[in-house]
């Protein structure tokens, strides 16, 4: 084993991005872009499956839907700000909704996420994806 394969475990380990998005397409097509770039993804397909996993996985940064039943992002984003293991934890809301109201948009901010719109192109996904790992 070469002296690089530790200190990419490491690079790669940093890299881990869940994705929570209730639409399985927009999940899955997510998680193969950034795995092409080297990411290592995980994905829920509703908030209660996010929660679970980002618990067990304790990602470098989460790329969230905002519109999901039950549990929407808004309120799965409270959730893991009450937890001390994942309050740092960056955060991307990705929606399709371009109105969000300016309580909406004050909650998400002062909660720390930043937000996008759908569609996102490869390019803007993996910029995303970077930044959010890098902060």
């Amino acid at each position: 084993m070469s002296a690089a394969a530790p200190e990419a475990e490491r690079a790669s380990a940093t890299r881990t991005i869940l994705v929570v998005d209730d639409d399985r397409a927009v999940a899955d097509t997510f998680s193969r872009m950034l795995k092409l770039e080297g990411f290592q993804v995980s994905t829920a397909l509703n908030a209660e499956l996010g929660l679970e996993l980002a618990e067990e996985v304790r990602p470098n940064a989460i790329i969230l839907d905002l519109r999901m039943p039950i549990v929407n992002g808004l309120q799965f984003l409270r959730t893991i700000r009450q937890r001390p293991h994942l309050v740092d934890v960056p955060v991307a809301i990705v929606t399709g909704d371009y109105f969000l109201g300016e309580a909406m948009a004050a909650d998400l901010k002062s909660l720390g996420a930043a937000v996008r719109f759908k569609p996102l192109w490869l390019e803007d996904l993996v910029a995303l994806a970077r930044a959010l790992v890098s902060s």
